[in-house]
């Protein structure tokens, strides 16, 4: 499917700028032109009308001398070839100058003073004509006709419109001219506002001066800044988090390189046999590491909450713990189940999410649990795995507890318990294997991306006590549960 082309802001606002300014012109000329052609029209018909009237006069003046002294004059008045002028001069029996096929009467009548305006044709040419009658003593009262063909009108109108237009084209220039260079100006923040974009890199993301940044963009500014700063703060994380991860390999792989090394110049089996073991539990470190540090990538938010589904939290919780089970035992520890809102276990708690992501927060936790509490309660080592759900800020949220009767953790430490590459190591003296600090980062970020929570607390008769909590969803089918088949135990 191929792309839509992209608009152009300067284009679009200099088309939507312009085109009604020309229309505005338009407008305006199409509005002088009418005005033009009324008042052509008035004044034409007043000059007509005062023409007819001023010959009338003189035939009033000269009385029986009329036939006499009118005609020279009439014939001097309207000889301009220019005007072309067209008069008759009659008395109804007789015509006394002037062009006798003038029409005496014709249609769109009206009154000017003392004078009648009309249309008529004359000669196939449409003229307007102003008639004034002037009695006589004796006789038929004398007929002035003053005639100019329309056609003349339209070339003063169009004379009128030409002196109009010209300064309103100008103005039409000139307003072009003022819209492209404002568009302009007003787009190059947007300019720099790239240019500054451009300069960044991975390695320097500086926020965008909004020093000399108009107002309407500063929303646009503000979150380029806000993002750039979210970038920031994600690749120093990032960079950091590859730092700290290549410095807690190089331990298990130095190990793995000297007791592989040990074993490959030993002469004595039992030399031999105790390298490799040690080699063995090198790559097991190793391994452990890697797989951790996968599971805290695959924590980071991004395209795994596009995977989220229905997840039954309660078997979930109770299948992760039945598959530590053995290991619980062969290190005598009482790894037990319950549930306490639900004792029937009947109906599921529901929740969105991961089940691979979930799966590995619950599997920490009794890691971390069965690390600690065999050092400290031989053959007496108990991890409680509880269900239950509560209701926080009017949002009901699964409630899963890991608690054992292990020695807990220092107050002083509590703090950093859930930072990266933090190690509880005052446990070493009493026999546990120290970790890589990951185990607790992970469910951390786990819950984040799910919009839980985790936190610690002390056992009241001593021991540790983690909460993971995640909101409840509705189921949407059942087919969309994801649980862990098997036969509960």
């Amino acid at each position: 499917m191929p792309q839509p082309a992209a608009n152009s802001l300067r284009r679009t606002l200099l088309r939507r700028l312009a085109a009604p300014l020309s229309l505005l012109a338009l407008m305006s000329g199409l509005i002088a032109y009418w005005l033009a052609w009324q008042y052509t029209q008035h004044v034409v018909d007043r000059s007509l009308a005062d023409l007819a009237t001023a010959i009338s006069k003189q035939i009033q003046i000269a009385g029986p001398d009329a036939k006499v002294a009118v005609p020279p004059l009439a014939q001097a008045m309207f000889s301009d070839p220019v005007e072309h002028l067209v008069y008759r001069i009659s008395n109804g029996d007789t015509e006394i100058a002037g062009d006798h096929n003038l029409p005496l009467q014709g249609t769109s009548v009206r009154r000017m003073h003392y004078a009648y305006v009309f249309e008529t044709q004359h000669k196939s040419v449409t003229v307007r004509v102003a008639q004034v009658r002037v009695n006589q003593p004796t006789g038929n009262p004398i007929v002035v006709e003053v005639g100019q063909p329309v056609h003349r009108r339209f070339c003063i109108a169009a004379e009128f419109l030409v002196a109009i237009m010209m300064p309103l084209l100008l103005l039409l220039l000139a307003g072009w001219v003022i819209v492209w260079r404002v568009v302009n100006q007003q787009l190059n923040p947007l300019t720099d506002l790239a240019d500054s974009l451009n300069r960044q890199t991975h390695t320097s993301l500086e926020p965008v001066d909004e020093t000399y940044v108009p107002v309407e963009i500063r929303p646009l500014t503000s979150a380029l800044n806000a993002l750039l700063d979210r970038l920031k703060t994600a690749l120093d994380g990032q960079r950091k988090f590859i730092a700290d991860a290549a410095h807690q390999l190089r331990t298990p792989l130095t190990a793995v390189k000297l007791h592989a090394e040990q074993a490959a110049v030993a002469r004595d089996p039992q030399q031999t046999l105790v390298a490799v073991r040690e080699l063995r539990a090198a790559a097991d470190r190793a391994v452990r590491l890697s797989n951790q540090l996968l599971s805290l990538a695959r924590a980071e938010p991004g395209e795994q909450a596009a995977r989220f589904v229905d997840v039954d939290m309660a078997t979930l919780a109770f299948d992760t713990g039945a598959e530590w089970v053995p290991r619980a035992l062969a290190v005598h520890v009482d790894l037990g189940f319950q549930r306490l809102d639900d004792p029937g276990n009947e109906h599921p708690l529901i929740a969105r999410g991961n089940p691979v992501l979930l799966h590995e927060v619950i599997a920490n936790l009794i890691d971390n649990a069965l690390k600690y509490v065999p050092p400290s309660r031989v053959n007496g080592g108990r991890i409680t795995v509880t269900v239950t759900q509560t209701v926080i800020d009017d949002v009901r949220m699964a409630e899963i507890i890991v608690e054992d009767n292990g020695p807990g953790v220092p107050h002083a430490q509590q703090a950093d318990l859930f930072k990266r590459f933090f190690r509880g190591d005052g446990q070493a003296d009493a026999g546990v294997e120290g970790g890589a600090g990951l185990g607790l980062a992970i469910v951390h970020d786990i819950m984040v991306l799910h919009r839980g929570s985790v936190h610690y607390d002390d056992e009241p008769d001593g021991g540790a006590r983690f909460i993971v909590r995640i909101p409840l969803a509705r189921v949407s089918a059942p087919s969309q549960v994801e649980t862990n088949a098997g036969p509960r135990r």
